[in-house]
């Protein structure tokens, strides 16, 4: 590497220490690194903001202001209350219950969109439990990254792969969903078993909430009949968005501002309520990362993975899954993904191999290498910031400690699986 590349690195492994040692505050960290490179004019202000992801950034503050109107009409109220009766108040069956149906909901839904509709309602049903909301929300966050593995939809690295390889959506669920689900069913159960522990309610409490109306909850009717509308209206926009012509991004902006017009609640106490430091740590994090694919150094490292293998399909295979894994817990996967997909795209030209089955290594290795770390994943870091707000701290080593021996166990999963029916 060149001395540019050293620096580049050098401030990213840095701006990482920071953030596991938890000395500064993640965001303040991230914008430490990233105004730094700029100062040292390693990378001007022009380019750095080509590194945002504008997208990403847009679907963020969207969907935390139209959450931020819905909460206003009681519906997480409701839905907690009708969720924990059908588990009989059973926190064991909830977090299986609310672990699998994020799943399911992120293989259609943005993953970040699925965890800011969960989060309200699974802390309304802790505080009715008098239990600790992170197990729940530990199991919500990791089963979002696993689901939006499953579909064309559900993860931006599914989208560029299906559009550069020209596949569509029934290729992605005949080729990644049955081992989405049995990594789906095999985390969310493991997390049960890990938490039993810590998930246990006093039996008069459970006959408590067994008794409660859930009806009651609504206290503005007029604002949900609007709010549902709206949000039947985005959960469309993000399935058609393509057909559409529109980015995600203006879905949900487009959702969120019609909503403030027609709720007549006043903008000043909902921006509030946006999570503006994660969304600033997410701009810091995408000009750091970014720095690194502008000057060579993703490039590098893949480039390395594909040489290791010399084009043997296998072992080409097993070798992506696992540096795509591994990478993607510390790196933000669209740039990675970006890279190589052109790499994957020579390595077929060159050797005359069916890449196809490389396209689900990919995938599969990029979506679930985000469970890793705290910043592997959007959901995440978005996770961490609510739950901060909320009160409760989900620290980069409790995450990680959780998160990265999970994605390990799912990566053995998608290793079987792809060596069974795709490398072949």
């Amino acid at each position: 590497m060149n001395f540019i590349q050293v620096i580049s690195v050098a401030v990213f492994i840095i701006t990482f220490i920071f953030i596991i040692s938890e000395k500064l505050n993640r965001t303040v960290a991230a914008m430490l690194g990233a105004m730094f490179l700029m100062i040292i004019r390693l990378i001007d202000q022009t380019t750095a903001t080509k590194f945002i992801d504008y997208t990403t950034i847009g679907v963020l503050v969207g969907m935390m202001i139209v959450i931020s109107i819905i909460k206003r009409t009681g519906l997480f109220q409701y839905l907690a209350i009708k969720s924990a009766k059908m588990a009989k108040g059973d926190p064991l069956k909830i977090i299986v219950m609310f672990g699998i149906m994020t799943g399911v909901i992120s293989a259609f839904l943005d993953n970040v969109t699925t965890v800011l509709l969960m989060i309200p309602v699974t802390i309304v049903i802790a505080k009715m439990l008098k239990l600790n909301p992170v197990p729940f929300i530990m199991s919500e966050v990791l089963s979002s990254n696993i689901g939006g593995t499953a579909t064309l939809i559900g993860d931006p690295p599914n989208i560029m792969i299906g559009s550069e390889a020209g596949l569509g959506f029934l290729d992605f669920i005949a080729n990644l969903t049955p081992v989405v689900l049995i990594i789906l069913l095999v985390t969310v159960f493991i997390l049960r078993y890990i938490y039993k522990n810590e998930l246990k309610v006093d039996e008069n409490l459970r006959m408590q909430i067994m008794k409660l109306d859930e009806n009651n909850a609504i206290v503005d009717r007029t604002l949900l009949v609007k709010s549902l509308a709206v949000l039947a209206l985005i959960i469309a926009g993000f399935f058609l968005h393509e057909h559409l012509g529109y980015e995600s991004s203006t879905i949900a902006l487009g959702g969120a501002t019609l909503l403030l017009l027609i709720s007549g609640l006043q903008i000043d106490e909902l921006l509030v309520e946006v999570e503006w430091t994660t969304i600033f740590f997410f701009i810091s994090l995408f000009i750091i990362v970014g720095t690194l694919n502008e000057v060579g150094v993703i490039s590098i490292l893949a480039n390395y993975v594909v040489n290791l293998t010399k084009g043997n399909l296998v072992l080409t295979g097993i070798v992506i899954l696992w540096a795509s894994a591994i990478l993607s817990a510390f790196l933000d996967n669209i740039p990675f993904v970006a890279t190589m997909i052109p790499l994957i795209k020579g390595l077929g030209a060159i050797t005359g191999i069916n890449i196809t089955p490389l396209w689900w290594v990919l995938s599969l290795g990029a979506c679930l290498g985000g469970n890793g770390t705290l910043v592997g994943a959007s959901a995440n870091v978005v996770t961490a910031g609510v739950m901060e707000k909320e009160g409760y701290k989900i620290t980069f080593k409790d995450f990680t400690k959780l998160g990265f021996p999970l994605m390990l166990i799912s990566i053995v999963i998608s290793t079987v699986y792809l060596l069974i029916f795709e490398l072949k």
